[in-house]
């Protein structure tokens, strides 16, 4: 199995941890969208069995998750979320640098995501870390955002 540094890879054991990550990480987005955020409908026994979720942890247990799904050109960063009692210490920052190493051991040079047009400060964070916009995408109960970034060559 391929490493990240300081992360590994989760396993169906840790489907309750992942799931309880994803709703405390993603519920202050809810008010702000209207809108359950996508990451919250999700099967996440489906998620471990179909993408890369690599975890990050503490004496203080599950930190963060992040959720990778490789594709033929790409790497679609699915998820990027942090246990709110972790979000502003640079956690995010290094997930979003594993996603870089990981699209780089497959290979890729492009890292894909989306996020919900209303997240103005997502956006930015993303846009921060070289993300640009290549398109907007009605969903009917919501708009999300696509980003892309362009690895430079290794």
């Amino acid at each position: 199995m391929t490493e990240l540094a300081g992360l590994r890879r989760a396993t169906a054991d840790d489907l309750d941890a992942v799931v309880a990550l994803q709703r405390a990480a993603y519920a202050k987005n809810r008010p702000v969208l209207g809108v359950e955020p996508m990451p919250l409908l999700a099967d996440y026994s489906q998620i471990l069995l179909e993408c890369e979720v690599w975890l990050s942890e503490s004496p203080q247990g599950l930190d963060g998750v992040l959720v990778l799904e490789p594709r033929k050109d790409d790497v679609l960063l699915w998820s990027v979320a942090t246990a709110p009692r972790v979000q502003g210490t640079g956690l995010g920052n290094r997930l979003l640098e594993a996603t870089e190493t990981r699209a780089r051991q497959l290979g890729h040079r492009r890292i894909r995501l989306y996020t919900g047009d209303r997240l103005a400060s997502n956006v930015a964070w993303y846009m921060r870390h070289g993300y640009d916009q290549e398109r907007v995408e009605s969903m009917g109960d919501r708009k999300v955002i696509h980003l892309i970034k362009i690895l430079d060559p290794a």
